[in-house]
């Protein structure tokens, strides 16, 4: 079962607001990051979250018919 078939689309908005919100504190803490381990950390959870947002952008895509 895909995602676009298990949210609603209301469900799918809020979800990449919260991405979107995810990653811009993410982006602000590797600013101020300090060694390369909390780097690597915030870089994994960073591509993480952009995958997430990629996924459920398509998924919305799908639901609005590419609207």
């Amino acid at each position: 079962m895909g995602i676009e078939t298990s949210l609603s689309l209301s469900e799918v908005n809020d979800r990449i607001a919260i991405l979107r919100d995810n990653i811009r504190q993410l982006i602000e803490q590797a600013a101020g990051a300090a060694g390369a381990e909390v780097e690597e950390r915030i870089a994994e959870r960073l591509e993480q979250q952009n995958a997430e947002l990629e996924k459920l952008l398509k998924a919305r895509e799908v639901m609005t018919g590419g609207q």
